[in-house]
């Protein structure tokens, strides 16, 4: 998949419309996060740059009712993102109307404008994530082009992705492109042996992911709480442990399918409760009565090893264990390092919690690509069609 970049259009004096992804995380109105605003700054330097004009907006959290909108105001957003960009960002607290219009006329090239939560738009029939037609053409009406640079959204239709491209030349900022460049490239043209790592608590979750990679990677290692749906369709003890009941008869089917190809734990850290402070031990693969399973042993952690010693491309998404509690996360721990090791490997964390730990615990220097879109980057690893981007032309 190769898209019109932001480098195809003209951008000097142009009015540009970007869709970033600021859905940072927030708190007493304070960003304790700035990842997502650092990663987007690439595509709006660029266009400032090449002496574009910028209006840049993003949604905030879930917005239903009047009394949601406190606290999910984008002004702190474009507060820090002037000081990242080292100039002052306009901030116009509406989403349509006069105001915003008159600023977005008034700004000058080099200049930079963020207009309000984009779904401020769904209190009233929730205008933004239902890809409101009205919606979408009145801000494709307020810029000359339009740069999506928001992967997070691109598996949603809404107005102010699917609607505004409907409507005016568009093209993929940096960010987007690297996602396609690496995720769609692992998944589609992969340098081999290639391995997917699943993690996390559901197999239902990961359902259309580990169909489609079970016909791509070489192996599929799997850990996190779905490991004991998978022992309990093998009719192994799992204790108390995490399972999906509804779904023993499916992971019977892909361990059937699988073959040798589908890689599950055969040791647990396994604890009496929920807590960081339960005792705990190793155990094999099945859970002692009263136990629960909480992370991947010491000899699944030296199994995963071999099983990527040589691997040239590995796909991860979702932690080995409660990675949250200290006593439970060195499974994923372990995981981030067997990877930042592997020599001429592209490796690439499919975003949420994997991305997550591997920020928390140091490693997110070591990867190839570390994706910004977690429900995004897992339907892009089934193989779906992600709406965001098929209605960005191609290249």
């Amino acid at each position: 998949m190769v898209k019109k970049t932001v480098k195809d259009l003209d951008l000097k004096d142009k009015k540009v419309l970007v869709r970033a992804d600021f859905n940072v995380p927030m708190k007493n109105g304070q960003i304790t996060n700035d990842n997502r605003i650092q990663a987007a700054l690439p595509t709006l330097e660029y266009i400032l740059e090449q002496g574009g004009k910028v209006i840049v907006f993003s949604h905030l959290g879930r917005v239903k009712t009047e009394e949601d909108k406190e606290g999910k105001s984008l002004r702190p957003v474009a507060e820090r993102l002037g000081e990242l960009l080292g100039k002052d960002v306009t901030f116009v607290p509406e989403t349509r109307g006069e105001e915003l219009e008159k600023a977005i006329d008034s700004l000058s090239s080099g200049n930079v404008l963020m207009f309000e939560n984009t779904r401020f738009e769904d209190i009233d029939g929730k205008k933004e994530s239902k890809n409101d037609p009205e919606l979408g053409k009145y801000w494709a009406g307020l810029g000359d082009v339009f740069v999506n640079d928001a992967f997070g959204t691109a598996h949603r239709a809404h107005a102010s992705n699917v609607g505004i491209a409907s409507n005016i030349e568009s093209a993929v900022g940096f960010l987007v492109e690297k996602e396609i460049k690496f995720i769609g490239g692992a998944v589609d043209e992969p340098q081999r042996p290639f391995v997917a790592i699943l993690g996390g608590a559901k197999v239902s979750d990961k359902i259309g992911v580990i169909e489609n990679l079970l016909s791509k990677a070489d192996k599929v290692l799997i850990g996190g709480g779905m490991t004991y749906t998978f022992y309990k369709a093998q009719g192994k003890a799992i204790g108390n442990s995490l399972v999906e009941e509804d779904k023993i008869d499916l992971a019977r089917e892909l361990l059937s399918k699988a073959g040798d190809k589908l890689i599950l734990p055969v040791d647990s850290v396994a604890a009496t409760e929920f807590s960081n402070d339960a005792p705990s031990e190793v155990v094999g693969d099945e859970i002692p009565e009263g136990k629960m399973g909480l992370d991947i042993g010491p000899e699944t952690i030296d199994l995963f090893r071999k099983e990527l010693e040589g691997a040239k491309t590995v796909v991860w998404n979702g932690p080995m264990g409660v990675f949250e509690m200290e006593n439970f996360a060195k499974g994923t721990a372990a995981v981030c390092e067997i990877l930042a090791k592997l020599e001429e490997a592209t490796t690439i964390i499919g975003g949420g919690d994997s991305a997550t730990a591997a920020q928390q615990l140091g490693f997110e220097e070591d990867f190839s690509h570390i994706s910004t879109g977690g429900g995004a980057s897992l339907e892009y690893l089934e193989g779906k069609e992600l709406p965001g981007l098929a209605v960005i032309p191609d290249k």
